[in-house]
């Protein structure tokens, strides 16, 4: 079985490559160690609104602003398209700066496997990973299909189905993927930058399933406006006590979404470090525990050359099953 991916974000890509190409690079900054953080801070969210990347990247700003750990304004703003590619570029062309900042996805890992982005996971300088999220496979809740075994007889009597995810080649598209290939079915993929017009699509009729984090979803659930037919994660949800794990249906090897911060490459060695005993500090805090809990997040903490030896331990990881899946 090989997944049909439904390109309409290359183009995007490309341009993203080009602009991380020639994009005007930060100059390095000159202020004495001790005086940093001096500046605003320029937060890029590589996604559009309503994820799990800018739900954990606002999180984040709430923390260090409520605590009054950044002292100066954090600027956010949403650089979606190329599956990430635009937001990372333009942190990529803020080398040297310690005063671009933005969270990872799966994505980050993915699309320069499948794209030209001009940059790699392992040239951003290294905040940390905090957790990995788990995924819901979603129909419409209106759909006849209400359990795994329904959806098996539906998708088999369509012939294929039409499934979407966030970003282009991402740990979305892998999971979609491998959950097709081990049931035996054929899937054609459409690649979504926001997390709404992905609902949207669902809820229209366009798409067939989609896969999306509790965080985001859970409430549409349990309001009977999605109906979650499997879980990723490896116990049940306390919310969703009879929707399966993709593990007690018989899958293996499903993947998870990792959750990190970076800064652009060459950033100054004080920038690094000041983030990282700052965010050592905010995963300590009662309101980043209480945002793990309620968004079913797995805690998977690693800081600075830890996490790039994960980042590419995960890139060769996903870069042998997208070739397997025919992807790459």
């Amino acid at each position: 079985m090989r997944s049909t991916i439904l390109r309409r974000v290359g183009a995007v890509v490309a341009a993203a490559a080009v602009v991380a190409a020639t994009g005007c690079s930060a100059a390095p900054s000159d202020e004495p160690p001790e005086q940093y953080p001096s500046q605003d801070l320029d937060w890029t969210i590589a996604f559009g609104p309503g994820g799990g990347n800018d739900i954990m990247a606002r999180k984040i700003v709430e923390i260090l602003q409520g605590r009054q750990l950044y002292p100066h304004d954090i600027v956010v703003e949403n650089r979606e398209g190329g599956s990430g590619a635009t937001g990372w570029g333009h942190l990529f062309s803020e080398a040297g700066s310690g005063y671009a900042i933005s969270t990872t996805s799966g994505s980050f890992i993915t699309t320069p496997l499948q794209a030209n982005t001009g940059w790699q996971p392992q040239d951003f300088t290294p905040v940390g990973l905090f957790a990995t999220d788990d995924a819901l496979f979603l129909l419409p809740g209106t759909s006849p299909v209400t359990d795994w075994a329904g959806w098996l007889e539906f998708v088999r009597g369509k012939g294929s189905a039409v499934v979407g995810g966030i970003g282009t080649v991402n740990v979305d598209f892998i999971v979609h993927s491998l959950l097709a290939e081990q049931a035996g079915y054929e899937i054609e993929y459409v690649p979504f930058n926001d997390e709404g017009q992905m609902q949207t699509a669902l809820l229209s009729g366009a798409l067939d399933a989609m896969v999306s984090n509790p965080g985001t979803v859970l409430g549409q659930v349990q309001a009977g406006q999605l109906r979650a037919l499997l879980s990723t994660a490896e116990q049940p949800l306390p919310e969703l006590p009879a929707v399966p794990t993709d593990a007690s249906l018989g899958f293996t090897g499903i993947p998870s979404m990792p959750r990190g911060l970076i800064l652009p490459p060459d950033a100054p060695a004080h920038a690094q470090q000041w983030w990282i005993s700052t965010m050592q500090q905010v995963v300590q805090t009662p309101e980043w525990r209480a945002y793990v809990a309620s968004n079913h997040l797995s805690e998977d903490v690693r800081w600075g050359a830890d996490f790039t030896a994960f980042l590419e331990e995960t890139q060769n990881e996903f870069r042998r099953i997208l070739t397997e899946q025919g992807a790459l």
